[in-house]
């Protein structure tokens, strides 16, 4: 049986993560003639094939797909793309870029070295003067240790391994966290006749739609999504943020957990303990609910300012009165006395950057950077939430970031190679 061969490659620079985001800044690299590979450890853009329910579609309209080179050209610019169409958009975009791509093949270990860093593979040993990080920042599932101990008899799976209704067990199932995932993944199960009973968080929501225009236009105009995370009022705060649940399901609308609640959902607060086969939960649900309304119309409001200061003609304005409020404060469930025959986790990722071998990280592990530079010369990070603005970890904002990123390894791929300055012109 032949060895497999063991190669020791050396490039300028090696981008780790085949994403949106890892692709984007082959794109940005390939225009400036700086050679590289990227390394992904599945197929390039897998997570979205393989990490969502079958019904998902994006949250943002189509328009603001914008990776470089690469905008959206369907006949649906307002729509909002489902699952196997944004699989197509990314595997076009793959085939455009062409980039020199490593799939199948996981980085297991970046070092630095004198002469820049040695990065082990699955399949051998490369180096590089400098690395792009761009593979996230949503890598281990969250779940608690209570659910260790959980009956054997009850599913549990994580957001990321949710598919269908039918593909759960018979009975009600209970979905804990109300960001955009277990939101839009409650709301799936309810429409489809099951019985959810939902743990809600502190995610915010807004509006779909309001005064006639999609909200995310009225705030692209209002230039949110051009503003700096250092001129963003939480500064980098905001990186911590939960996403604010709405859905494109079915040509967009609001989600509205007081509705789910009339018509048989079953709220919750904030999941607090397990005793025997019964959940507790603290008495959170009306501040919950009452903060994320209040968040809704803060946004509708400042719209409003918009709206009037620019003169614009628009339909009148409104203001969201809550259409139900909780009796109580529920503080508990027993998951056999109301037939839960699954749990779904949706409370997050959290980072996993071990591999990476440089003190870029904070206490949490999240990364330390400036607009994607980090403190370690040669050390970038790409696609994460708010690296520069909202859209940083969107298809609306990785091209602006990646230009950025690409732009000052330009400057030091020409320092490198010519010390005097001379090509600098």
């Amino acid at each position: 049986m032949t060895e497999p061969t063991i190669r020791h490659v050396h490039v300028p620079v090696a981008i780790i993560g085949g994403g949106q985001a890892g692709l984007s800044m082959s794109w940005c690299l390939k225009q400036r003639g700086i050679e590289h590979l990227v390394f992904e450890k599945h197929k390039a853009a897998h997570s979205w094939s393989t990490q969502r329910w079958d019904s998902f579609c994006l949250v943002t309209p189509n328009w603001q797909c914008q990776l470089p080179g690469h905008p959206y050209a369907g006949d649906d610019p307002d729509g909002f793309m489902l699952k196997h169409e944004i699989v197509a958009y990314l595997e076009a975009y793959k085939a455009k870029v062409h980039p020199p791509l490593r799939e199948g093949v996981s980085v297991n270990r970046v070092i630095r070295s004198d002469s820049g860093f040695a990065i082990a593979t699955s399949e051998g040993d490369y180096s590089a003067d400098r690395i792009v990080v761009a593979s996230g920042g949503y890598h281990q599932p969250i779940i608690p240790r209570l659910a260790e101990r959980l009956p054997g008899t009850i599913l549990q799976l994580h957001s990321e391994q949710y598919r269908n209704p039918a593909s759960l067990p018979p009975g009600a199932v209970l979905v804990v966290g109300s960001g955009q995932s277990g939101s839009q993944i409650a709301e799936d199960l309810h429409l489809a006749g099951r019985q959810v009973h939902l743990a809600v968080g502190d995610a915010p929501r807004c509006a779909r739609f309001y005064r006639g225009r999609d909200v995310v236009a009225w705030l692209g105009d209002m230039g949110y999504y051009d503003m700096p995370v250092e001129k963003h009022p939480l500064r980098e705060g905001v990186r911590d943020n939960t996403n604010h649940y709405v859905t494109g399901r079915d040509g967009g609308r609001d989600i509205d957990l007081r509705a789910f609640a009339r018509e048989g959902m079953k709220l919750y607060g904030l999941l607090d303990g397990l005793d025997g086969t019964t959940l507790r939960f603290r008495p959170t649900l009306k501040a919950s609910l009452d903060e994320a309304d209040r968040v809704y119309n803060s946004i509708n409001a400042a719209i409003d300012t918009w709206i009037a200061d620019k003169g614009l003609s628009a339909p009148p304005p409104s203001v969201y009165l809550p259409l139900w409020d909780p009796p109580g404060e529920p503080a508990a469930l027993d998951l056999e006395a109301e037939g839960i025959g699954a749990i779904v986790w949706c409370i997050g990722f959290q980072p996993d950057f071990r591999w990476l071998d440089a003190p870029v990280f904070n206490g949490a592990g999240h990364p330390v950077h400036r607009r994607g530079i980090t403190g370690v010369d040669g050390v970038y990070f790409l696609g994460l939430p708010w690296l520069h603005s909202w859209g940083s970890g969107r298809f609306s904002g990785v091209a602006r970031d990646a230009e950025f990123l690409a732009d000052d390894i330009a400057r030091h791929v020409i320092r490198a190679a010519d010390p005097a300055g001379r090509n600098a012109a």
